[in-house]
């Protein structure tokens, strides 16, 4: 599978590890709270979950509620299915949590994987933490090689786009070095366990789950 098949499966299972949803509140959940997802289709997420079904990672059931019928179909009503996370999900997902290589803190996957930071062991949320400010800081190098070799040549458009990305980019590490050191703070008694429960916001600065955490940009 692609890589972005790979995360959205590893999203799906992280947000049914908190409570069993039907599609449309997984494609909603997916759409509001984690922005590599924000123009997710049903045509790419039920495939997933099909998936999903099919290795027995999820199960589904028809709740005791049913749906409007949609415009195409209207005067029927659908089933409300519910999906929810199997033993052998749940343990799927756990083994997923503890990955901690150079594809969890790229541009595309690191807030996905930092929404469910509060189910990640401190090992683990260090070392992506670390992996992420590396990847920013040879960003920052060459960011400032250019700028320095190209000056002269830059319109003001493009000065403009560079002087963009090179905040970016240091409100970023800057924002990375702060987790960090709180996170080398947390004394080892306190550090959540991957089965605690989660709940993420946007704008605040501790980690939890489904609404990655980013800089001002």
């Amino acid at each position: 599978m692609s890589r972005r098949s790979d995360l959205l499966e590893f999203a799906v299972l992280g947000l049914l590890h908190e409570s069993p949803m039907h599609g449309y509140e997984l494609r909603k959940r997916l759409n509001a709270a984690l922005g590599v997802f924000r123009a997710l289709s049903y045509g790419t997420l039920y495939p997933c979950l099909r998936g999903l079904l099919d290795r027995g990672l999820i199960t589904d059931a028809a709740a005791a509620t049913a749906l409007p019928a949609t415009p195409a179909s209207a005067g029927s009503r659908r089933a409300r299915i519910v999906y929810e996370l199997t033993a052998e999900g749940k343990e799927h997902f756990q083994d997923l949590v503890r990955e901690a290589g150079p594809a969890s803190w790229e541009d595309d996957t690191f807030d996905v994987h930092f929404a469910f930071f509060a189910r990640t062991e401190a090992e683990v949320r260090l070392r992506i933490l670390e992996g992420r400010r590396s990847r920013l800081e040879e960003r920052l190098d060459t960011i400032r090689t250019s700028s320095a070799k190209n000056r002269e040549r830059f319109d003001t458009y493009t000065a403009a786009l560079e002087r963009h990305g090179l905040d970016s980019a240091e409100r970023e590490v800057r924002w990375l070095n702060e987790l960090i050191t709180a996170e080398r703070n947390i004394p080892s008694a306190a550090t959540p366990s991957t089965s605690s429960s989660t709940s993420h916001s946007t704008t605040s600065t501790t980690p939890s789950t489904t609404t990655p955490l980013t800089p001002n940009n």
